[in-house]
């Protein structure tokens, strides 16, 4: 065996492969399997690597208590293929401007790949050259999305960003076109048949792709909850066009003026949609559970339903509330939904009982009018009838999950690991510092302990923050194989298996549940699911990251168009966050803005990291997490989606 030299082994030990991420002041940073932390790549050493770009580094000299720094020595691989951005004129040529600031240099546009675009048009341009040093990266113009203030545009303009297709291609169109409109008798063939069970379905007002309804009755001292899933397997059979459309696109994504269906509206919104009155192929999972919130018995079952109503969970809500209007209104149903409310609380305590953590940060709802603009922003209201289809929704996917488990299926499970101890010990070192404690057994957390905190928390001003800052030190759930079990709520066994019309994970479930209950789960179709699976659960929960971060990026998007026309005028919020920069200050309607550390009066600040205060270094004045003050609206970047406040007063003082 030859030995290296060793100038040879030195060399390759300073240099790394790893993905550059950048910064809209020039500089970025090299993110590398193995390295705990990033490397620094200063401005003057980027040496033409672009955001998401694969380079390799060669490593400076490390310093004792800084940064590792390095070198990009070369682009290994171009991860950036087109760009979003609007599109500026000249006389022969134009440049489009990116919209994602990490993007630090215009690409240049010759005048005959224009595609006749001109001045404020958002376009999507194709990379034909990346540039050197002295030269801007070239391209040309693929799509024209439309001016800058043309209404939607700004969304449509932040999906291309996310390269989310919008458009089904023709042949799944074409395959859509072919399915039904109703439910045949020859569909409904060999089905367990549910359409005198009384039955609702309970969303929200403007839902149009009803995924599942739910029913309920007692048997005894029993109640028979049924869980009846729209059985979109039926129309979407496997490796169809319009199947591998769907896993591409992995789930629908809810954007604030519009929705991107995983599956053609003709199907999500037709004869998949559990409407009203109409029949509709559904799987079942209807269970038996006791006083205590046990599952006693279970069937999973092909089945034919037709929902009796479809009503908006507010109306229910009204109900629960004892409004006589609304009472009258749904007068047969009114006795169902007093069980399913205390149905839905049994399930809720046992939950809780065994640790099951509910992190209620308020979700944002955005008003918009007819022309796109944001008219409210409010917190979403998550009430007793939302809580209690939840409540449904998991007690069902547990069961399925469960189920498949002890049968030993392949499958894909919703899984949730216990967070990582570095993450964990960094917060109870925190929560320390604020006077609370989270017990640890073998470096580890149970999710009692964390509920429990959030117990403790309720109602007190630097709630929202650490509810937040625990919510961080999780990890995220995702889709797997392997059943690890679910950390969140504390469940062993956890699918998702109530919302096949959006979510790809789901409808694969129901083709693997469907081949069981026929017979058909042979050594053959085992070893078929054995050698999909592992790409089906990695590509949804790819997918399903890149949906919640466009959806994020849109409201944030809204917010700051909506605070740009109340610049200069004050409001009451919350000291939300701290960090060396600034502080930020989260408003009633959810909107958070930042309060520049530069633009603070009275002193000097800094920021104390250990306990997130900013202190004046001469007088001592603090401002404190959960802290109430009064700000005034300063700046708002629809560009960069940020908003700047600066402070008007504390209201302690």
């Amino acid at each position: 065996m030859e030995r290296e030299e060793p100038g040879k082994r030195e060399s390759r030990e300073k240099r790394l492969t790893g993905i550059f991420t950048g910064h809209a002041k020039g500089f970025g940073f090299v993110t590398a399997d193995g390295l705990d932390s990033d490397i620094y790549i200063s401005a003057e050493n980027v040496h033409g690597a672009m955001h998401q770009d694969e380079v390799q580094v060669l490593l400076k000299p490390a310093q004792e208590g800084k940064r590792r720094e390095g070198i990009v020595e070369k682009v290994v691989a171009r991860r950036t293929m087109q760009l979003v951005g609007t599109y500026q004129e000249s006389k022969n040529y134009g440049f489009v401007i990116p919209d994602n600031g990490r993007y630090t240099r215009d690409i240049f546009i010759p005048k005959e790949h224009s595609k006749g675009a001109v001045n404020g048009y958002k376009v999507v341009a194709a990379l034909t050259d990346y540039g050197t040093k002295e030269k801007n990266p070239e391209g040309r113009i693929l799509e024209i999305l439309g001016h800058i203030s043309d209404p939607g545009t700004d969304v449509l303009s932040i999906a291309k960003e996310y390269d989310l297709p919008m458009e089904f291609p023709e042949r799944v169109l074409n395959q859509a076109g072919r399915v039904p409109d109703q439910v045949s008798e020859a569909d409904m063939a060999g089905r367990t048949d549910l359409r005198q069970m009384q039955m609702v379905t309970i969303d929200g007002e403007d839902a149009k792709d009803l995924d599942d309804a739910v029913s309920l009755h007692m048997e005894g001292e029993n109640y028979v909850l049924g869980v009846h899933i729209a059985d979109v397997s039926n129309y979407v059979q496997e490796r169809s066009a319009l199947d591998r459309e769907a896993l591409k696109r992995g789930t629908s994504v809810y954007l604030v003026d519009r929705v991107i269906p995983m599956l053609p509206k003709r199907l999500s919104n037709g004869i998949c949609s559990l409407n009203a009155g109409a029949d509709r192929l559904t799987l079942s999972c209807i269970m038996t559970i006791d006083k205590k919130g046990n599952v006693i018995d279970h069937v999973i079952a092909e089945t034919v339903i037709c929902v009796d109503l479809s009503i908006p969970n507010n109306s229910v809500q009204k109900i629960l509330e004892g409004d006589e209007e609304e009472t009258a209104r749904y007068q047969e149903l009114v006795p169902m939904f007093f069980r399913m409310q205390e149905l839905a609380q049994l399930l809720r305590v046992k939950r809780g009982r065994r640790g099951s953590i509910d992190f209620d940060l308020p979700e944002t709802k955005v008003k918009l009018d007819t022309e796109g603009h944001p008219v409210d922003i409010m917190p979403y209201d998550r009430n007793t009838a939302t809580k209690i289809i939840e409540d449904f929704m998991l007690i069902a996917n547990e069961t399925v999950a469960e189920d498949c488990y002890w049968q030993q299926l392949p499958f894909v499970y919703r899984t949730h690991e216990t967070p990582d101890q570095d993450r964990i010990r960094k917060l109870v070192t925190f929560l320390h510092n604020f006077g609370y404690t989270l017990r640890l057994k073998d470096k580890e957390v149970h999710p009692k302990e964390v509920q429990k905190l959030l117990v403790k928390l309720e109602g007190t001003p630097e709630e929202a923050l650490i509810d937040r800052l625990t919510l961080r030190s999780m990890k995220q759930a995702r889709y797997t194989t392997e059943c690890t079990g679910h950390f969140g709520l504390a469940a062993k066994y956890y699918c998702h298996f109530t919302s096949p019309i959006r979510r790809y994970p789901d409808l694969q479930i129901h083709r693997i549940i469907k081949d069981t209950i026929r017979g058909r789960m042979k050594e053959e179709r085992i070893e078929h699911y054995q050698m999909i699976l592992d790409e089906v659960a990695g590509q949804s929960s790819e997918r399903e990251r890149k949906a919640a971060e466009v959806e994020r990026e849109t409201i944030r998007l809204k917010k700051a168009e909506y605070m740009s026309r109340h610049l200069q005028e004050e409001f009451d919020g919350v000291i939300s966050g701290m960090t060396a920069w600034g502080i930020y200050v989260e408003l009633p309607n959810t909107v958070e803005g930042l309060v520049r550390a530069a633009s603070l009066q009275g002193d000097y600040f800094e920021y104390n990291e250990s306990t997130y205060e900013m202190v004046g270094i001469h007088t001592g004045k603090t401002w404190k997490l959960g802290q109430p003050v009064r700000i005034r609206v300063t700046g708002a970047d629809l560009v960069a989606r940020t908003i700047d406040f600066e402070m008007v007063e504390s209201q302690e003082e």
